[in-house]
């Protein structure tokens, strides 16, 4: 099982101030991909003594030391999740901004196949796809 993100910071002997422990642990609770801004919010109620600024320089720090990854979903604004959780893809509503994240064995095979055909050998990969919803009762094109 991956270490949590407090786990990670402590392995790679970061200095643990009780701020970076809250903005640490609001980032593990996490079940979406917050922006700074969101993170602030969400750390400031628990610790109303943190700043924006430090949340800033946490994410920063964080990110550097490979144990946050940014995300870019298309809306300007650059998202967080942790590095150690286990490789999926996203999906993103772009009317409503959600992310979906999944998994699925046959474009994990197709992306090894087209890699492998183009004489490489597939180290990773970032899949984001954007879509609108089907509206109810429309046939999926895709079926």
């Amino acid at each position: 099982m991956p270490k949590t993100i407090l786990q990670r910071c402590e392995d790679k002997g970061l200095r643990m101030t009780g701020q970076r422990r809250t903005i640490a642990a609001v980032l593990q609770d996490a079940e979406d991909h917050p922006d700074v801004e969101e993170l602030y919010a969400r750390a400031s109620g628990q610790d109303a003594s943190i700043s924006l600024a430090t949340v800033y320089r946490t994410v920063k720090l964080f990110e550097e030391e490979g144990i946050l990854e940014k995300r870019d979903f298309g809306d300007g604004r650059a998202r967080y999740e942790a590095a150690s959780r286990a490789h999926h893809d996203h999906l993103i509503d772009e009317r409503t901004g959600e992310v979906i994240e999944f998994v699925d064995p046959e474009i994990e095979k197709l992306q090894e196949k087209i890699a492998r055909k183009l004489g490489y050998r597939l180290t990773g990969h970032r899949l984001q796809l954007w879509g609108e919803p089907l509206d109810e009762g429309a046939p999926d094109e895709a079926s």
